[in-house]
């Protein structure tokens, strides 16, 4: 059992290490200066940070939120401390270049990072994690002259970042989007407009923020099409890169929320006086297609956030189970007995293992999605390729069932502690909380099921479908081999050919004009295809500790026997749900498309 609040360090290891073997990653020219000893090192320093700098004000920023003061946010001084040690541990310059002052780890290294600042403090983490994603965007998409002004602070640390997609009217919907770019004789643009629902849109952290801004250039074509990419600073951004005057940029407003209080949400409007400089990112009209760099990093990032805050919930809820004593077997009917600690209940256990197998599964998928984006620095074209393309259909599952399942592991925790769980004395309500936006935010669950089914199983003639049922199928292989594992083999087996049969008919009712009823079904989609997922991440875990088990010894052996029970809970109880939801896709289920708005 882990000591640490954030994580369980031997469960780590063995994800990273024994299963995923990231050290391979150190083949590649990127990371040959790295190693499993650095790899670990950057754990460990993160995991110190985290404890001493993120955790000790998850509690003071949730009770002390942002608040608007002269047009200004206020943010309680702790944040600000915090955020400069994650700067200066290095960790906002994790993916850079080493010649730009960076660490330059493997993704997944820097999301196994980030994971414990996460599960410290979501709403901290949120600052430089939204930074940082924007340097990243801008690495791949901004000119030379782009990266040198606006990147590298923001790398140093001394700049931060948000994206500026949502408006008032328009909430998801960005094809409804009316911010406007007006061209100018210099080649820059003056926008006008209003964003809502921007993360980290306004403080006092850094020298400046750069926002990334969706907006049409005046004229453009209607819908997602007319689309552009741009760079707005909050301070305008001479041409040898110094800070010049304030850009108009204005705080209309700050939105207090139910969780992650600690990150300021803010209401922006831009040009309220004509003078909202802008510049352009790459091409016209290519903005959405830019921002996406940014957005599927985000998806992974909110999905293992949402992830860590149901694992700090399970570890405070398992701690405790442990320690608290109550009642007694149903059979001791001897009340002078002592009572017992509440984990030696069944129902306690029921939720603790729910709990495991929801979190440590997803946990699995996130950093396998991770290293995907890793995959992209192999020589072999044909490696890069698959492994961009499964990754485009592992992000939607990631973000949504990631978020779905972490959030009804905190609500598990809150039931172990009882009225306790329910009191602000403790943090798994806070946990609660905090998640509750994680469904919501980076394109709500239900988009997150659409993109799946109508875009990313059917792309290329789902070849990404594919190239994850083969993967599947070479786990079941492989655990076939063990006489222990059979079963399990063959029953994710079954589940991920179902999962292909309902594909296949989805894709003919919509190709034959039933779009909107089979896509009304997409959310129980995601259970057929997050279920058959963390089937594979379970079996791969269960093939990892049942190999491991005949040398383990004490504690070690423990671990094993607690990830192969934890696999065998999940084929149990949850691997069975993708047969109903499979026949509600293929039935084309039409009870709740066909319920007219009236009848409610």
């Amino acid at each position: 059992m882990s000591d640490s609040p954030l994580y369980d360090r031997r469960h780590y290891d063995f994800m990273l290490h024994e299963v995923l073997g990231i050290d391979r990653l150190c083949a590649y020219p990127r990371f040959a200066g790295h190693s499993r000893e650095t790899f670990d090192a950057a754990l460990d320093l993160a995991h110190r940070v985290a404890l001493e700098k993120f955790h000790d004000h998850n509690r003071k920023a949730d009770l002390d939120e942002p608040v608007m003061v002269d047009g200004k946010v206020r943010l309680i001084p702790e944040i600000a401390a915090g955020v400069a040690a994650y700067n200066e541990a290095g960790f906002c310059a994790a993916l850079a270049d080493e010649a730009d002052g960076g660490m330059q780890l493997p993704f997944v290294v820097a999301q196994a990072c980030d994971s414990l600042f996460s599960a410290a403090n979501p709403g901290t983490i949120a600052y430089p994690a939204l930074a940082r994603a924007a340097a990243n965007l801008l690495e791949a998409h901004g000119s030379e002259d782009q990266k040198r002004r606006y990147m590298k602070p923001i790398i140093e640390g001394r700049w931060f970042g948000t994206m500026c997609l949502s408006e008032p009217q328009a909430g998801s919907s960005l094809s409804d989007i009316r911010t406007t770019a007006h061209p100018q004789p210099d080649g820059t643009y003056r926008i006008e407009g209003a964003k809502m629902w921007i993360s980290a849109g306004d403080h006092e952290l850094g020298e400046n923020i750069v926002h990334l801004l969706l907006a049409r250039i005046a004229g453009a074509p209607a819908g997602v099409k007319g689309i552009s990419l741009f760079i707005v600073p909050r301070f305008r951004v001479e041409v040898d890169g110094r800070r010049g005057e304030r850009n108009d940029v204005v705080l209309a407003g700050v939105n207090h929320k139910m969780g992650q209080r600690g990150s300021v949400n803010t209401f922006l409007k831009f040009g309220e006086h004509g003078a909202c400089h802008a510049e352009l990112v790459g091409q016209p009209h290519q903005g959405l297609a830019y921002m996406f760099h940014m957005m599927n990093e985000e998806r992974i990032g909110v999905g293992m956030g949402a992830v860590q805050q149901g694992s700090a919930g399970y570890l405070y809820s398992l701690k405790y189970a442990r320690e608290r004593r109550q009642g007694r077997h149903p059979d001791q009917k001897d009340p002078t007995t002592p009572p017992l600690p509440i984990i030696e209940h069944a129902d306690i256990r029921r939720m603790l293992l729910a709990q495991k197998a929801w979190v440590e599964g997803a946990q699995l998928l996130g950093f396998h999605a991770s290293m995907l984006v890793d995959r992209a620095r192999d020589p072999d074209e044909g490696v890069r390729a698959e492994s961009h393309l499964l990754l485009e259909l592992l992000t939607p599952i990631v973000k949504a069932w990631g978020s779905d399942y972490a959030l009804r592991a905190n609500d598990h925790a809150i039931q172990i502690l009882g009225g306790y769980g329910y009191t602000r004395e403790y943090p798994v309500e806070q946990c609660w909380r905090d998640n509750r936006i994680n469904p919501i935010h980076e394109g709500t669950n239900g988009i997150q099921a659409l993109d799946l089914l109508g875009r990313k199983a059917m792309m290329q003639g789902g070849a990404a479908l594919k190239l994850m049922l083969d993967e599947v199928g070479k786990a079941c292989a492989q655990a076939a081999t063990d006489a222990e594992l059979v079963p399990l083999a063959q029953q994710l087996g079954g589940a991920a050919k179902l999962a292909g049969e309902t594909t296949r008919e989805a894709g003919a009712r919509m190709q034959a004009g039933q779009v909107r009823e089979v896509l009304a079904n997409a959310q129980h989609y995601m259970t057929v295809l997050g279920h058959v997922a963390i089937g594979w991440m379970w079996l791969w875990q269960a093939t990892v500790a049942q190999r491991a088990l005949p040398a383990a010894r004490g504690a070690d052996a423990d671990f094993y026997r607690g990830k192969l029970q934890a696999a065998r809970w999940f084929f149990a109880n949850e691997l069975p749900q993708v047969e109903l939801a499979a026949r509600l896709v293929r039935e084309v289920d039409g009870s709740a498309f066909g319920m007219k708005a009236e009848w409610f």
